[in-house]
């Protein structure tokens, strides 16, 4: 058991770690904190060109934080009334007390937001394991989501593409801590162009701002003292996700879904397969596929612009709401 499982040692790691970074805001973008029992969740929020829009509610992915929808999000505030949460241990958000960092965990925490802030039903969106957590909570609470775009969902894979491998390795006993001693010697600027060679299809396209900007958020995750827990326990959780069967599968949980679904995946994706797609399509009943052969893992940073319209065409389907 880590020290993130136990209530009330979550204060006294943070009492004694060093001070960390502040976390980037881009202009128009708010931030609040928001206490839930057993979680305290970290909330970006884009306020809308104006009032009565229907909520939206963007879940990122491993690895990631709220700030992956800092360049959707504004090209949609004219159609919703958007918010990107940090799940637990990610972004700014602490540790859950429980430390549960599975698929069904991080559900969990959206559905205790959505209904602690009577928000529901909401346009849903989730990247990677958001995408698997978006599925499960539209699953099992079909009354919280109005529409779900899943972009690159981490929905299981018999045959796991050989550069995702890596990223599965974390969740094995002993690997993150490993890992941490082998690239103790690794720059902020190395293992940011490593992420963004894993998850952009062309990192070409990233500005030199964007860089900096992720680099600086790199440091400051680095500096979190639970951030290699918080990774190695949510691809376990992944990993232990992929394995379930039944009714609690993330494929038959697909089935389930009731809300429109707009798909999106990316053809140079190295941790979601391609050709997963058309099996996504098939099994969310109510589902609309669009493909991006230059996108990687982020098609929502890559290419905002069409995952925006794809998104616009989904509400012009339903007459707008």
């Amino acid at each position: 058991m880590s020290s993130t499982e136990l209530p009330g040692v979550r204060a006294v790691v943070a009492a004694a770690s060093p001070a960390v970074g502040t976390v980037e805001v881009a202009e128009g973008e708010e931030l609040r904190s928001v206490a839930l029992p057993g979680l305290t969740l970290t909330v970006r929020s884009r306020p809308p060109q104006r009032a009565g829009l229907p909520p939206a509610l963007y879940v990122h992915g491993l690895g990631g934080s709220s700030q992956n929808w800092s360049a959707l999000m504004p090209l949609l505030q004219d159609v919703v009334d958007g918010e990107a949460v940090d799940l637990p241990g990610f972004g700014d958000s602490p540790p859950p007390d429980d430390g549960n960092y599975s698929v069904t965990g991080h559900a969990r925490a959206v559905i205790r937001f959505l209904d602690a802030g009577e928000r529901g039903p909401v346009h849903l969106f989730g990247n990677s394991l958001g995408g698997a957590v978006a599925t499960r909570v539209a699953a099992v609470r079909p009354d919280l989501v109005r529409t779900l775009t899943l972009i690159s969902p981490a929905l299981p894979e018999i045959r796991v593409q050989r550069s995702a491998v890596p990223t599965g390795l974390l969740a094995v006993p002993g690997v993150v801590g490993l890992f941490a001693r082998l690239t103790r010697e690794w720059s902020a600027e190395d293992r940011t162009r490593g992420v963004m060679a894993l998850c952009y299809g062309d990192p070409g396209r990233v500005s030199e701002a964007g860089f900096r900007a992720a680099v600086a958020e790199m440091e400051r995750r680095m500096e979190l003292p639970y951030f290699w827990d918080a990774m190695a326990r949510s691809a376990r959780g992944i990993v232990d996700a992929y394995t379930l069967g039944g009714q609690h599968g993330l494929w038959r949980q697909a089935e389930r879904v009731l809300a429109p679904t707009q798909l999106v995946y990316g053809g140079r994706d190295q941790l979601v397969s391609y050709r997963m797609a058309r099996r996504a399509a098939a099994a969310f009943r109510d589902s609309r596929l669009l493909t991006l052969p230059d996108a990687g893992h982020v098609a929502m940073m890559e290419y905002p612009e069409v995952v925006a319209q794809a998104f616009r065409e989904l509400l012009d389907e339903r007459g707008g709401s």
